[in-house]
């Protein structure tokens, strides 16, 4: 079964944001955003307003508006009279905003596993679930979703605002170029299914085991996943 981002003509639709109600603005770029991250919206390529806007079926406003948001997080960048082009990474930026990560991640999930109240970590299992059912069912769009909210979840348990947000734009100028070769090698589910190891990790207060699980769990980042 091929994976669904892989495929140019695989619709995209508008996710619900957390439930709440929600602009057409914001939800179309949630929609964008995790496109581009997990590499169906391809770097170099031109996106127009209209055609993207037939695809959601909304009109063309809110399209541009979101796309101008994802202008200000450079992830586009706009093409007179065409549209919109989704950014080149380079290496060597990908290999900063790699290291970046891994110096705030990791230390602030491990002291989690001493400081994190184990009923705030059990309330992300659901989350954790959720990436991998996304994997399960191939579904890249969804898992990418999925992902983002875990991560940035389990980080806020540090109580730092500033870092949370600042770890957000990290990852989201990071983009999975790979994450469908992943897939395609069947290592998918496995990376998946870490989130849920970090969990118990996490849960049993075992700042070492915790630290071992970020670790292999970023390497991804710069290995597998970020192979163009």
């Amino acid at each position: 079964m091929p994976a669904r981002v892989a495929r140019p003509d695989t619709p995209m639709t508008l996710p619900e944001l957390d439930g709440r109600r929600a602009s057409y603005r914001e939800r179309v770029g949630e929609a964008l955003r995790a496109a581009i991250i997990a590499g169906q919206l391809a770097p170099g390529r031109v996106y127009s307003v209209p055609a993207l806007a037939e695809q959601f079926g909304v009109s063309a406003t809110p399209v541009r508006e979101a796309m101008l948001d994802l202008v200000k997080e450079e992830l586009l960048e706009p093409v007179p009279n065409k549209g919109f082009r989704v950014t080149t990474v380079s290496e060597d930026r990908l290999d900063e905003y790699t290291r970046l990560r891994e110096l705030i991640e990791i230390p602030t999930v491990v002291a989690l596993a001493e400081t994190a109240d184990p009923e705030a970590i059990e309330a992300l299992r659901p989350l954790a679930q959720a990436i991998v059912d996304a994997a399960s069912e191939e579904d890249l769009l969804a898992y990418v979703e999925a992902d983002m909210r875990f991560h940035l979840a389990l980080l806020s348990l540090s109580g730092n605002g500033t870092l949370v947000e600042t770890v957000r734009n990290l990852r989201l100028r990071s983009r999975l170029y790979g994450l469908t070769a992943l897939l395609e090698l069947g290592e998918l589910e496995e990376s998946a299914v870490e989130h849920l190891e970090l969990l118990e990790c996490l849960l049993t207060r075992d700042p070492k085991a915790t630290r071992n699980v970020m670790e292999l769990h970023l390497s991804h980042v710069r290995g597998k996943w970020a192979q163009p």
